[in-house]
Parts: C-alpha cells; structure tokens; sequence
C-alpha cells in the first residue's frame, strides 16, 4: 500500500490523541485538543492534496484506513520504526512536520521542491517608460576605410549641329534631340569713338581671322568681330554663310563684289579634291551648281543635262543668300577690269603659275575639274560656272570661265564635268 493512498482519507479521533503537557505534566484540556487536532488535519489534508497534485498520476483511493497520530515534542525522538509499527504517522511539535513509519524508516511529509514549471504565454507589451535622461557623449569613431573606385561610366552622347530652314541660325542635336537654337548674329552698328583713356600702354591688334586683341601691359583678352557658326570672323572682310556657318573671304573690284574663295557648301553630288575642301573647295555638276531642284531659288529651276531651259537673271544656285552664279557677261566685266590679265587673276604660290600677281585679292585656284570618275588639269587650271547654257549643238554644255598660265577666256564645256563655283554679289538694285 502506496503513503499516498494511506494519508488521503486518514481521519484523527480526538479522543485518541495524547499530547503531553510541557508544565507542571499536566494534560491539556479536551478543547485544546479539539484544536489541536482539526489542525492536524487539515495540515494533513493539505499534504496529501500536494502528494497528489505533484504525482505523475492520480490514483482513485480504494481503501481508508483509520489510523491515529502520536504527538512528539522533537523530531529527533521519534520511537523505533519497525514492522510492528509500520503505517504508524508521528507530528513533531518542534519542526511541525509530520512523519510515517514506512519500510522500517521514518519518512517525512515535507515534500521536497518540485519541478519546475513550463514557460508561461507571452504576456501582453507593457506601455511606454518615461523618457530617460540624455546619456553621455559617445566616443567618437574611427575613421572607415576608404570606398571601392567606382565603375567608370558610359560614354556621353555626342552632339550634332544642322541649319534652320530660314538660314538664321543652328539646330543643336544631341542623341537624337533638339537641345536648343543657336542663332547667328547680326552685324551691329558702329559705336561711337571713346574719349582718350589715361591707359597704361593698351592698344588693339587686328589679328586677321575675325578677331582683335586688346593689349594692356602683358595681358592680352581676345575679341570676337563677329561669330559665324561657332568661329570668330571679319565682316569687313568676310561674310558669313549661314546654311553651314561657314565664313568666306570677299572683295571689291570695280563695282562689283566677288567671293575670294571656292565655294565650298555641300551637295548630294558634290565633291572635294583629295578630301582637301578647304583648299580648293568643292567640285559641282552644271545642274547641282544652278540649283535645278529648285532648293533655294526657282530661277534655274529644271536646267541640267540634255535639258533646254530658261534662266531667271540673277540666278542664285546654290550661293549663299544674297549671292548669285555669274552669267557670261559678269566674267567679261571682271576680265575687263582687270586689264585682261590672267596672272592678275591668279592666287600666287602654285608652281604652273609662276608670275601671277593676285593684283585684286580675286585669288582664282587651280583646282581643275572632274569628268569621269577622274581629276583634271588640277595645278594649271581653273574653271568656273556661268549662268548661261551654250545651245549652238545641242543641250549638254554650259558656258564657263577658265584660265591657266598664259591667259584667261570664256568657253563652254560638257554640263557633267564638275568644277569650281565663285559666286557674285547681288547689286544694291
């Protein structure tokens, strides 16, 4: 038989207990008793509801025994355990435990600590605390390595520049874009002369190429005459071309204006003498020369090649605004002038013209011609356009004005030979 079925239902007679009494060895009286034993009892009773709340299971009481308790003052001098007073349950005033007599051993009822419990649920957040005290300064760090050299980027996208359609400036084209307007600017009017300055040693040097530079002392700042496209030039000697901003040389002879250069604006047929546009400029067909697809003037419009045609005087072409293709007339004129002499006519420095002169700033190039998928005559030659077809034969040649080392005259030739284009101011008229 298990203690825990033996305390479970243990009832104690009153009139069984027999508690000595610590003075004078007189009993205690029948009430105290009474007490006494109710709590026993209940002491006991609450013992076996701990031996059996702790156990790992909880079995049914089946039998009750009705066993008295002996009291002792001292838990020390508890009598013998035997088999003789097995189940016998002893309380110790002293330590108020309780003892039974249990396999020829007192065992005490003071159950030791139990188990410890499983973790609770999580309870709910407790609120906010009040709002601490600022802390110290903290220690200041230490200084990080430095970064990683970052990728390096992607090319930028490059920029492109083409002309209005009213040849008043430039379009800026960048990745595809318009970015913005670049318009040409206007010759302004003189100003007026300054009043002498108290300078120390500044003058002006005309540097030739559009601009001008103000020296003061060792310092020099350079000024732009005017800009065409996105260079400096002269306009009192230089006129700007707006369709492609480039700026040519002019002058006077007689009463007429003449371009000092070869033209040099690009067409869909035109062409350069070993890609050296700048030298000798460009090389036209009669028909792309007189403009026939009618881009900037219809005064020539539908003229080319096995093609009669009536020409609008003055006929424009492809010269800038302004500026026109030179009929047969204009070429004798400026022949005439010049005394008829070709080396007057002739840009010094060329070894087949060794006594031209360039008396007029007119500076003829011996740039040739180009028929047939070759160059000609290039050192000795120049040709140039004029606004007149020669029809005597047939409607494949034009007139142009051509000179080499021994003289100058007008011809006519073959409308698909390319050579040079000068072109010639309008009158004021």
């Amino acid at each position: 038989m298990s203690l825990k079925h033996s305390l479970t239902r243990s009832v104690i007679p009153a009139t069984s207990l027999v508690i000595p009494a610590k003075a004078g060895g007189q009993h205690l009286t029948t009430c105290c008793l009474v007490r006494m034993a109710t709590k026993v009892g209940i002491f006991l009773a609450l013992t076996a509801m701990l031996l059996v709340a702790c156990g790992d299971e909880v079995t049914e009481v089946t039998e009750v025994h009705e066993t008295g308790m002996k009291i002792v003052e001292e838990g020390e001098k508890l009598p013998e355990c035997t088999t003789e007073n097995e189940g016998t349950m002893v309380y110790a005033l002293d330590s108020a435990a309780s003892y039974a007599c249990i396999n020829r051993k007192w065992t005490s009822f003071n159950g030791k600590d139990g188990a410890d419990g499983k973790d609770g649920r999580d309870g709910k957040d407790g609120e906010d605390g009040a709002k601490g005290d600022k802390g110290d300064q903290g220690v200041k760090g230490d200084k990080g390595e430095s970064g990683e050299k970052g990728d390096t980027g992607e090319a930028g996208t490059s920029c492109t520049m083409e002309s209005l359609p009213d040849s008043s400036g430039f379009k800026v084209i960048c990745g595809g874009d318009s970015v913005g307007i670049v318009l040409n600017g206007e010759k302004g009017e003189q100003g007026d002369k300054g009043e002498d300055g108290e300078s120390e040693g500044c003058y002006l040097i005309d540097d030739g190429i559009g601009t001008v530079t103000l020296w003061c002392g060792p310092d020099g700042t350079v000024l732009y005459k005017a800009i065409c496209g996105i260079k400096p030039y002269d306009p009192e000697r230089q006129f700007c071309d707006t369709r492609d901003g480039k700026a040519y040389k002019y002058v006077t002879i007689g009463t007429q204006t003449w371009m000092a250069e070869n033209l040099n604006y690009e067409t869909a047929n035109s062409l350069c003498y070993m890609d050296s546009c700048a030298k000798y400029g460009r090389y036209y067909t009669w028909a792309d020369a007189m403009d026939s697809a009618a881009v900037f003037s219809d005064n020539a419009k539908g003229c080319g090649y096995d093609v009669e045609c009536t020409i609008k005087t003055p006929a424009r072409g492809i010269c800038p605004e302004g500026w026109h293709i030179p009929d047969s007339t204009e070429w004798r004129t400026l022949y005439s002038v010049m005394g008829k002499s070709s080396n007057a006519m002739q840009a010094k420095g060329f070894d087949d013209w060794p006594d031209a002169t360039d008396a007029y700033g007119f500076t003829a190039l011996p740039a040739g011609g180009y028929m047939r998928s070759a160059f000609y005559d290039v050192g000795g030659y120049a040709r140039f356009w004029s606004a007149a077809e020669f029809t005597e034969y047939d409607n494949h040649s034009a007139d142009y004005w051509y000179l080499n080392a021994i003289g100058a005259t007008l011809s006519f030739i073959d409308e698909n030979f390319s050579i040079s284009v000068r072109c010639l101011k309008d009158s004021a008229e």
